[in-house]
């Protein structure tokens, strides 16, 4: 009589933060190949892995897939959601987020253990609860750059920081997964993401809505190449800004020159009136920083404010 089998040791169960293993080529889909989805699909097959297929509606995103990933497939969200085993990047609006994700839960087209990235800078966890409760191992992997969905991005990529949310489990695969796209991760809260989008956007969006600002008064005052003149000091100011800070505030606000101030709103209430609230907005906004960093002393921005506060009764 043969001796009884002796049942194997069950494996110790794993911590809920021990890290976990994935392959080292990843099988990747794309769900939002636009702008940005098709730039990280393509930096995500440089760097090794395989984008098996990419959904995106409008001729404009088909045409940047056919640029950027020649060789990957079109096919339904729901289609590339299944096809992609490892690893799903959502690149879609903020706003659509949650029913993509949702309308991919409900078609059963998610499966336990996968990991669901998406690219939202103004979103985290939270918003992908629909997945993680289908199993789905949820990130937030968001670029802080601009993108115009060209190969041009690609070289854009390098070293850039990616606002990153994740549980604690998925962390090493984040920080993998961002090196693998030449970035450096920025681990960032749940709470504070909204914070984080509105510091990107405040920074990056406004900043082109104030240089084509600049762009069409000094039109409006003859130039017939802003560009030409603009471009030498608005670098100079930016990488002064990044360098030193408050520091590097120049102009009559930091010297408060009220009447320059009154003659700039002036000539703008005459020219150009809808640029008057943003010029009052920011010269506050810069009078107040002016005066925090000891840059601006308070009696001397008195006629300053005055001009200001002035201005804004009655614009």
């Amino acid at each position: 009589m043969s001796a009884p089998l002796r049942s194997r040791p069950a494996a110790p169960p794993r911590a809920a933060d021990a890290p976990l293993v994935f392959p080292r080529t990843l099988t990747v889909g794309v769900i939002g190949a636009g702008r940005v989805g098709a730039v990280l699909g393509a930096a995500l097959a440089a760097s090794g892995h395989r984008v098996v297929a990419a959904a995106g509606a409008s001729g404009a995103t088909r045409a940047r897939m056919a640029l950027l990933l020649p060789q990957t497939p079109t096919r339904s969200a729901a289609a590339v959601a299944r096809a992609a085993t490892d690893l799903l990047v959502v690149a879609v609006p903020d706003d659509a987020l949650a029913g993509v994700v949702a309308g991919l839960a409900e078609a059963g087209a998610l499966r336990p253990g996968q990991v669901v990235a998406h690219t939202s800078g103004a979103h985290g966890l939270t918003v992908l609860a629909r997945a993680a409760a289908a199993g789905v191992r949820p990130l937030a992997l968001h670029p802080a750059m601009t993108f115009t969905g060209t190969p041009d991005d690609l070289t854009r990529l390098a070293g850039i920081s990616y606002g990153v949310t994740a549980p604690a489990e998925l962390r090493a695969f984040a920080a993998r997964l961002v090196a693998d796209l030449g970035g450096v991760p920025e681990w960032v809260a749940e709470g504070d993401r909204p914070l984080y989008h509105a510091a990107l956007a405040h920074g990056a969006n406004h900043l082109v809505t104030l240089v084509n600002e600049a762009a069409d008064r000094l039109r409006d005052a003859g130039v017939d190449r802003p560009e030409k003149v603009l471009a030498p000091l608005l670098r100079a100011a930016l990488e002064n800004a990044l360098r030193l800070g408050d520091d590097a505030l120049t102009g009559p606000v930091s010297r408060g020159d009220a009447g320059t101030v009154r003659r700039h709103l002036e000539r703008l209430v005459a020219t150009a009136p809808e640029s008057v609230p943003p010029y009052l907005a920011l010269a506050r906004r810069t009078a107040d920083r002016a005066i925090a960093a000891g840059r601006l002393r308070p009696a001397d921005a008195a006629p300053l404010l005055d001009v200001l506060d002035g201005m804004q009764v009655s614009a």
